[in-house]
């Protein structure tokens, strides 16, 4: 098989594409001949090495990448496993840049007719972000106003689509004019660019009293206004902080990372209570321990891919051994959707 491994954190350079043998399935596992990997910006922040979870549950070396599709080739033993050639996509808690994968069983998925290798490898990571934030976090009712950051990409597009599937109006914003239309075409009823428009301004005036749900993956740059803007009752759901990391750059700057963790605001519970808001956070890669909840997620998004109501993300493909590639138009934040690699 071929992975890409990282040795020892740092810029592209760290991406090494290596020769290994191929992984054998234990009990209650399966091994995917993939087709195509997701690439996610937590990837990024792996290979800086500033990723908790990945120092927690691997260390280095380490092979980055949470999503794949691919058919499957054999299954260990005592496996409820699909048969030998089932097309399936799935996740995985790091090691998904590579041809080969073995998970347990209960993190694959048949894929459905609707999705394409590539669309599918892109789905599973955005698609359960969106809908842990929405649906186990922060509770959209219909008619409720959601704030949606980044909105053209993986993640924010799947929010937006999710948001209108609760019934919610939904005001999305980017960063550039390329990604007002199709974030538009999402569903969303306002689309804001803040290289041209004062983001906030444009929040008041669709929403005086202030939005329901604000989802915020930017870190310090939009964390205190998001809270700002929350009616009472409104809940702040974070899960990235993208903007400590400089664009355009494959390393990380550590004193721009201090002043951001400085700058970052510290909600407090007694203003909380007083404003009867509330702020939220989690981290994808800990659903993986709780198998029940992720089949459920991906029971209920796959059947809204089959009912049309959510679509997968557009997608760009690079062969694996342009990983660096790859990783380095995510970092511009120049993409509109899904980066892929295909193996």
């Amino acid at each position: 098989m071929r992975r890409v491994v990282i040795h020892r954190p740092g810029g592209h350079d760290r991406l090494c594409l290596e020769e290994h043998p191929d992984p054998e399935p234990g009990p209650g596992e399966v091994r995917v001949r993939t087709r195509a990997v997701g690439v996610n910006f937590a990837d990024l922040a792996v290979r800086m090495g500033l990723y908790a979870s990945a120092r927690r549950y691997v260390g280095w070396p380490i092979t980055p990448g949470f999503e794949f599709a691919g058919t499957v080739e054999a299954a260990g033993p005592a496996s409820a496993a699909p048969v030998p050639g089932t097309e399936v996509m799935g996740v995985t808690r790091f090691g998904g840049y590579a041809t080969h994968v073995v998970v347990p069983v209960a993190q694959v998925f048949p894929r459905p007719a609707g999705l394409g290798p590539e669309e599918a490898a892109g789905f599973p990571t955005v698609s359960l972000t969106a809908w842990y934030a929405l649906f186990r976090l922060a509770h959209p009712r219909g008619g409720e106003r959601v704030l949606v950051h980044s909105a053209a990409g993986g993640v924010g597009g799947a929010l937006v689509q999710l948001a209108r599937v609760a019934g919610c109006r939904v005001l999305g914003v980017v960063g550039a004019p390329h990604k007002v239309e199709p974030v538009r075409a999402l569903g969303a009823e306002e689309v804001v660019d803040r290289s041209a428009a004062d983001p906030w301004e444009a929040v008041r005036g669709w929403a005086p009293e202030g939005v329901d749900v604000a989802l915020d993956a930017n870190g310090v740059a939009t964390l205190r206004d998001s809270y700002r803007h929350l009616a009472p009752g409104g809940r702040l759901v974070v899960y990235g902080f993208h903007t400590m990391f400089r664009r355009g750059h494959d390393r990380p700057s550590w004193p721009r990372l201090a002043w951001g963790w400085l700058r970052t605001p510290r909600f407090s519970p007694l203003d909380m209570t007083n404003e009867n808001r509330s702020v939220l956070a989690f981290n994808l890669s800990y659903l993986f321990d709780h198998t029940g909840e992720l089949g459920e997620a991906m029971g209920q998004l796959l059947a809204w891919v089959d009912e049309g109501r959510l679509r997968a993300a557009p997608v760009k493909s690079y062969p694996l051994d342009r990983v660096a590639d790859a990783h380095r138009d995510l970092e511009s934040g120049a993409t509109v959707g899904k980066l892929v690699l295909l193996t």
